[in-house]
């Protein structure tokens, strides 16, 4: 073989890694990204006020009623 088919080759699969480790950096910040999102809302859920009982009692009733509506769409006799 010619030295010139050594130098492709070692070109391509610079080339090739290259490829390999671009596509790589863009995942590893995708990934930086989306946990910084994640504790990002995570600390504005903090900042949320606590339920008052009359809120706590509105979604026992709805939950309650959507329990009841899943039981009927299954044909379940409550």
């Amino acid at each position: 073989m010619e030295p010139s088919v050594y130098l492709e080759m070692g070109l391509v699969g610079l080339a090739g890694i290259g490829v390999l480790t671009a596509g790589a950096l863009r995942g590893w910040r995708g990934w930086l990204e989306l946990k910084r999102l994640e504790l990002q809302a995570r600390t504005s859920d903090a900042d949320l006020p606590a339920p008052t009982m009359s809120s706590r009692i509105e979604l026992a009733d709805l939950k309650e009623r959507i329990r009841k509506l899943e039981a009927i769409a299954a044909g379940v006799d409550i």
